[in-house]
């Protein structure tokens, strides 16, 4: 086996973990599993040698975007059970029945 096709299969297993990630990250509608599909793009840039790229997806793919997602949705959480919680009926708390 020579060294391009080896390339080519180590290329084509990244594309394969990057879509098999990719669709688990749509369907199962977990913030946390952004993260690795964050780090399967990570490994896919590192194989086609771009470094640069693989630690930006690295920092932000992987770290700081799942993370702003959970701490919007704990947020939005909290704030909607509050509401619920104080029997909050709108913005001027007037019944809408």
């Amino acid at each position: 086996m020579n060294t391009a096709t080896a390339q080519e299969y180590l290329i084509a297993i990244a594309l394969v973990l990057v879509a098999a990630s990719a669709t688990a990250a749509a369907l199962a509608r977990d913030p946390v599993r952004q993260a690795v599909l964050g780090l399967c793009l990570t490994v896919l840039f590192t194989v086609l040698q771009a470094p640069d790229v693989a630690l930006s997806q690295l920092a932000v793919g992987t770290a700081v975007t799942p993370l702003l997602i959970l701490l919007t949705v704990r947020k939005v959480r909290r704030t909607t059970a509050s509401h619920h919680d104080r029997g909050d009926r709108g913005p001027e708390g007037a019944d809408e029945s």
